[in-house]
C-alpha cells in the first residue's frame, strides 16, 4: 500500500466512520443478545422511541425525493430535471432500505418481520398497510435503481428490459408513496389522549403526505448540494449544466407545497378550535415549528427562485429538511405523552442514538461506494439520450 493510498484512506470522515461502525457493531451485539432493555429507554408508556421517530418516520419522509422527482420527469414530462432522477432514486432506495434495516433493531422479534406480509396478513391493521406499501415500494425502488447497476455491469439486454418499465414503476411508486406517507400520520389518530391537541388532528394523514412532498423536493436540492464538491469529478456536462435549473425549479415547487402545507395546518387548527393552546408554552413551540420551518422556508424559496439566488435556496433546503424532522419528532416524541410527569417522559439512551448514527453512516458509505462506481451523476457513454 503506497503512502498516497494511506493518506487517502485515513481522512477525518473515514476515521469518524470507522469509529461509528465499531460502536454500531458493539451496540448491535448488545441489542441482539441482551434485548431492547440493554440499549433503550423504552417502556410500556413509551413503546416507540427514536428508532421510530427518526429512523422510520424521518427516514421515509426524507426519502420522498424519489417519487416526487420521478413523477415530475416521467409523468408530468419535465425532462429538464432528468439529471436529478438517478441521485433522487438512489437516495430514496437507500433511505427505505435503511428504514427496514433499522426496524430490525426496534422490533422485538425481527425474524418475524415477513410474517404480516407473507404468512399472517393482518388486513384490518393500519400498520399492515404501511408495512406492505413500504415492502412493495422498496422493491420498486430497487428495480428503478437497478438500471444504473446493470449499465455498470454491462448487462445490456436486462437493462433494456427494466428501462422499458420506467413509466409503470413510476406510477406504481407514486400510488404506494401516497398511501404509506399518509398512513404514517394516520397511525397517530388512535392516540388522541396522548398526542398534544396542537399536533393531533384528523388532518394528520394529509399533513404527513404534503410535508413529504415538500421535503422530497428539498432533499433533492440538499443532497445535490452535499454531493457537488466531493463527487464533482463524477458529474458530466449535462448534470452540471442542469444543476442550477433543477435547484430553481424544485425551489418554486417546494415554495408552493409549503404554502399549501401551512394552509392545511391552519385549517386543522381552526377545525378543532384549538386556538387557546397557542398562548401556552406548547403553543410557543408549535408556532416556532410552523412559522420558522414552514412559513419562513416557503417565503425564502419564493424569494430565492425569483431572484435566482442559488445560495439562499440551498440554505432554505437545509432549513426545510430540519423542519420536517422537527415535525416528525414533535408528533412521535416531544408532544407525545405530553401529560405525563417529566420523570416518566421518554428520552433516548446513548445506545439508541448510537444505533441511529450508525445507520446514517452506513447509508453515507454505501451512497459513496455506489456514486463513485456507477453512472449516477453522469450518463453511461453507451446509453446517451436513452431516456
Amino acid at each position: 500500500m503506497t503512502s498516497e493510498t494511506k493518506k487517502t484512506l485515513f481522512t477525518p470522515f473515514n476515521i469518524f466512520a470507522g469509529i461509528v461502525l465499531l460502536i454500531g457493531a458493539y451496540l448491535t451485539v448488545m441489542r441482539f443478545t441482551g434485548g431492547l432493555a440493554a440499549v433503550t429507554n423504552l417502556d410500556d408508556n413509551n413503546p416507540w422511541g427514536i428508532w421510530i421517530g427518526f429512523d422510520l418516520l424521518c427516514g421515509v419522509a426524507l426519502a420522498a425525493g424519489g417519487f416526487t422527482t420521478s413523477a415530475a420527469v416521467y409523468i408530468f414530462g419535465m425532462k429538464k430535471y432528468h439529471s436529478a432522477v438517478r441521485p433522487a432514486i438512489l437516495t430514496a432506495f437507500l433511505g427505505y432500505a435503511l428504514v427496514v434495516f433499522a426496524l430490525h433493531y426496534d422490533v422485538g422479534r425481527p425474524w418475524r418481520l415477513p410474517y404480516p406480509i407473507f404468512l399472517q396478513p393482518g388486513t384490518t391493521s393500519l400498520l399492515y398497510e404501511v408495512g406492505l406499501c413500504v415492502f412493495l415500494y422498496l422493491t420498486v425502488l430497487a428495480i428503478e435503481y437497478s438500471v444504473a447497476a446493470l449499465e455498470w455491469l454491462g448487462l445490456k439486454k436486462l437493462r433494456s428490459l427494466v428501462h422499458k418499465l420506467t413509466l409503470l414503476l413510476t406510477i406504481f411508486g407514486v400510488v404506494l408513496s401516497t398511501l404509506h406517507q399518509s398512513s404514517l400520520g394516520a397511525l397517530y389518530l388512535i392516540a388522541p389522549s396522548k398526542l398534544h391537541p396542537l399536533w393531533y388532528s384528523t388532518y394528520l394523514p394529509i399533513q404527513f403526505f404534503v410535508s413529504a412532498i415538500a421535503v422530497g423536493l428539498s432533499m433533492v436540492i440538499f443532497e445535490g448540494t452535499l454531493s457537488h464538491k466531493p463527487f464533482h469529478h463524477k458529474m458530466d456536462a449535462t448534470f452540471l449544466a442542469e444543476h442550477d435549473g433543477v435547484i430553481l425549479g424544485f425551489a418554486r415547487g417546494a415554495s408552493m407545497v409549503l404554502a399549501c402545507y401551512l394552509a392545511i395546518k391552519i385549517i386543522a387548527l381552526g377545525a378543532d378550535n384549538n386556538w387557546k393552546y397557542l398562548v401556552s408554552g406548547w403553543g410557543a413551540w408549535y408556532l416556532f415549528e410552523i412559522l420558522g420551518f414552514v412559513a419562513l422556508p416557503s417565503l425564502l424559496y419564493a424569494i430565492g427562485s425569483r431572484e435566482r439566488n442559488i445560495k439562499l435556496i440551498k440554505w432554505t433546503a437545509a432549513l426545510t429538511v430540519f423542519g420536517v424532522v422537527l415535525n416528525r419528532f414533535n408528533v412521535s416524541l416531544v408532544a407525545f405523552n405530553w401529560q405525563l410527569p417529566s420523570a416518566q417522559r421518554y428520552f433516548p439512551s446513548w445506545g439508541e442514538i448510537g444505533v441511529s448514527v450508525f445507520v446514517v453512516v452506513v447509508g453515507i458509505l454505501v451512497f459513496r461506494f455506489i456514486v463513485t462506481r456507477m453512472p449516477i451523476f453522469y450518463e453511461h457513454p453507451e446509453y446517451k439520450d436513452a431516456h
